[in-house]
């Protein structure tokens, strides 16, 4: 057959891109041709001429000449041009359109595995040989939503007080100078934190005991969040004055001690700390070994560091400004120990001096957030009054005897850890603000940076390349998947109860793991898109990468908390699914999943990728299916082991790896119904839309990273996997369109961006 033959022949027209490309890329192998020659040919359908043409082109021993690759893709570009830009960039759609006539099951699934057997990145393929191809995203083309509404959605009903924050972050007095020493930055976050004190944000930490027109906790929370926007320093500073000091009188002191002390915490006057850590325990808090011994003679407690290990570590605001600390010790009373209980202990008189007994150190020069003052604190037979044992869960009777109302040291002692709960929470929103920051720094500064390009053309914007926005975009989609799933644990912990309670603290620590991991991750990305520019100081994510580093580990650390998580999950499926029940739900689940996931492969079924691989139910089945079948698998794993005779924590440490998987399943399907919910909740159609688009970026994004779990149990075949990867790029590319606006839509000042890469074109100082 002639090549002009064979141009005009259907069949043959509908593989002239893949074999372009197997002959054009280069970097293919002898061996690779042959699997795809192999692949192609094994097509019983093919005409006699039709295969007899293609057994020739793709014979790695008579490739085509270079004048028949020349029509080849001369063929290709006429039929590229009636392509809109999204298909232009799919091999599949170019074979469609090539083939003159309605591509039936049989040929679009051979295109599948032919460009699987490529192996190559078909999009950027595509690419190089369609070069007059218009680059997708444009600086100057205006957002297919209205900014203003998005960010109202993502303020939601606290978006006056996030403004007036905003405003404190505004002011130039406000800003914390940069390169400073960590004596001086500390004494210049005091100021700024005095300053919030000042504006009455402190004050919303204790609604109900001090004068505040916060209606409930989540408006210090939305304060602590916003915060996140500005200097990290201040935000922590701000937390353990508030938050943690403050709060555990809130929560842990009585009415006598609320009214004492509380007026004088919210407006600044009295500065505290939050002495839990020690040196030798960190996590495990019911081990401290800091003890408070009450001498009834004289009706006070003894306060004393044991040995080294023992000393208070980490603790801020202990080695400059504090002058009282909430001591977390272990509590003994007339010879019985009841576990451990907080008290308040002066540590420096109203001068600054350090108050007899008690021996303060300083943590030295950090990664970051050097102007928080973190310091040690030793207690050698410290003595105070009876009455500065927070009572609200615990006193000192007129007889001198010890009650509470909570029966049992363990009890109480959980009891006692709620305070924590609002601080993981916080911490998590401060790293979902630190991530947005960050991603808007590199997001602008894609939009102004040019590198290389065609020759003699004008150099390509980084937004334009898909592995920048493969960088950016799916982290930019898990900044709002954060910012949703802390919105809504806020507003758990705000609205809990006591039956809830242990819900709430489970939900709470998945949010802190996923949102501070999240910071890390975004922000180290973000310092990779921005080379050498990100790791300027001035340009802000080197900072931010240093101050959130530690986030991952205060307030609990990361894994331990994961396995917190992993506990409860064992101990809901103990007491839902004792009997054989929940291997029944397990199994119909899993069918469901592959139903979903077959019947509607789009190859296999001619929908197109949107209608499959977008949809809600798609999803959710896999986050669903994957946690239930890793609870399942868990529980039989442990139970397994004790039979043989195994102690239960013994089990349970020996399967760490898997049940660390378990809880970051669960924590994506969590984020997932909180991602959608939001989006389906948000009024404005366009706003709607493009949450769509960024939950099943996120969803796609995540899945796609574990697509061999997926694979290794059944649920998604390796067709699907391939269109799934291309869907992520898909998505990515229609969203960097409005990239600008969406980091625009997170409300941040720009005196809190601060980054020159950010607002100008750095091309034009370099």
């Amino acid at each position: 057959m002639a090549l002009t033959d064979a141009l005009l022949d259907p069949q043959v027209r509908a593989f002239l891109p893949m074999i372009y490309v197997a002959w054009a890329d280069g970097d293919l192998t002898d061996a690779e041709i042959d699997a795809v020659r192999q692949s192609t040919l094994a097509r019983p359908w093919l005409s006699e001429n039709a295969r007899a043409l293609l057994a020739s082109w793709l014979d790695p021993k008579t490739p085509p000449d270079a004048d028949a690759l020349k029509e080849v893709l001369h063929a290709i570009r006429q039929a590229a041009g009636t392509l809109p830009p999204e298909q232009r960039c799919s091999l599949l759609h170019l074979g469609e359109r090539l083939a003159t006539d309605e591509v039936d099951d049989d040929v679009r699934a051979a295109l599948v595995d032919l460009q699987e057997a490529l192996a190559v990145d078909c999009r950027q393929a595509v690419r190089a040989f369609l070069p007059d191809q218009p680059p997708t995203p444009r600086a100057s083309a205006p957002p297919a939503f209205d900014v203003r509404a998005l960010q109202a959605h993502l303020d939601g009903p606290r978006a006056p007080t996030r403004d007036a924050v905003r405003a404190l972050l505004s002011d130039p007095t406000n800003r914390i100078a940069r390169d400073q020493s960590k004596e001086d930055a500390r004494e210049d976050v005091l100021r700024v934190v005095r300053e919030c004190a000042t504006a009455g944000f402190g004050a919303m930490a204790f609604p109900g005991a001090v004068e505040t027109p916060a209606r409930d906790l989540g408006e210090f929370m939305t304060v602590f969040e916003t915060l996140g926007y500005g200097d990290l320093s201040v935000l922590v500073k701000f937390g353990v004055q508030f938050g943690l000091f403050g709060g555990s009188i809130y929560f842990l002191g009585d009415e006598a001690q609320r009214a004492k002390y509380l007026p004088s915490v919210a407006s600044g006057e009295l500065l505290g700390c939050f002495a839990m850590t020690e040196l030798g325990h960190g996590s495990n808090v019911m081990a401290l070994r800091t003890r408070a011994t009450y001498d009834a003679e004289t009706g006070e407690w003894v306060i004393h560091t044991p040995d080294e290990s023992a000393r208070k570590e980490w603790i801020g605001g202990a080695a400059t400004h504090a002058r009282m600390a909430t001591v977390f010790a272990q509590l003994e009373v007339a010879g019985e120990q009841h576990g451990v209980h907080a008290l308040l202990v002066p540590i420096r008189d109203a001068s600054g001096a350090t108050l007899p007994g008690v021996r303060l150190g300083d943590c030295g020069h950090k990664l970051g957030l050097n102007g928080v003052d973190n310091g040690r604190i030793w207690f050698d037979q410290v003595r105070v009054p009876a009455t500065n044992l927070l009572g609200r869960f615990a006193h000192i009777d007129e007889g001198h005897h010890y009650e509470s109302p909570i029966p049992g040291p363990s009890r109480r002692f959980f009891t006692m850890l709620g305070t924590l709960v609002a601080g993981r929470i916080s911490v998590a929103s401060g790293g979902v603000s630190a991530s947005k920051s960050g991603l808007t720094i590199a997001l602008r500064y894609a939009f102004s940076r040019r590198q290389m390009g065609p020759p003699g053309e004008e150099e390509t914007l980084l937004i334009d390349y898909p592995a920048h926005r493969r960088r950016l975009m799916p982290l930019l989609a898990q900044a709002y998947a954060a910012s949703f799933v802390v919105e809504y644990a806020r507003d758990r912990f705000v609205a809990r109860t006591e039956e809830d309670t242990r819900e709430v603290e489970s939900l709470a620590a998945t949010v802190k793991v996923f949102c501070t991991d999240h910071a890390t991750e975004a922000l180290q990305r973000c310092r990779e898109a921005c080379g050498g520019q990100g790791y300027l100081s001035e340009n802000r994510i080197g900072p931010l990468k240093s101050d959130t580093d530690v986030f991952t580990t205060f307030e609990g650390d990361n894994t331990v908390l994961l396995l917190l998580v992993a506990k409860g999950l064992l101990t809901e499926f103990q007491r839902q699914f004792a009997d054989e029940r929940f291997m029944g739900a397990v199994r119909y689940l899993g069918r469901r999943v592959a139903q979903v996931a077959t019947t509607k492969n789009p190859i296999s079924t001619r929908l197109n990728h949107e209608s499959h691989l977008r949809s809600r139910e798609f999803h959710a089945s896999l986050f669903e299916y994957r946690e239930a079948h890793l609870v399942e698998t868990a529980a039989r794993r442990i139970q397994r082991r004790m039979k043989d005779g195994m102690e239960a924590h013994e089990a349970f440490t020996a399967i760490q790896n898997h049940l660390l998987a378990m809880s970051h399943a669960h924590a994506e399907r969590v984020v997932f119904e909180r991602f959608s919910a939001a989006a389906q909740r948000a009024e404005d159609p366009e706003v709607r839309a493009v949450l769509d688009k960024l939950c099943d970026l996120w969803s796609l994004w995540r899945i796609e990273a574990d697509l061999g779990w997926f694979m290794e149990n059944g649920v998604t075949e390796t067709r699907q996997a391939s269109a799934l990867r291309d869907e992520v790029d898909a998505l990515c590319d229609e969203l960097a369109e409005d990239a600008l606006a969406l980091v625009d839509a997170f409300g941040i000042p720009d005196a809190c961006i601060a980054a020159p890469i950010a607002f100008t074109d750095p091309a034009e100082g370099l």
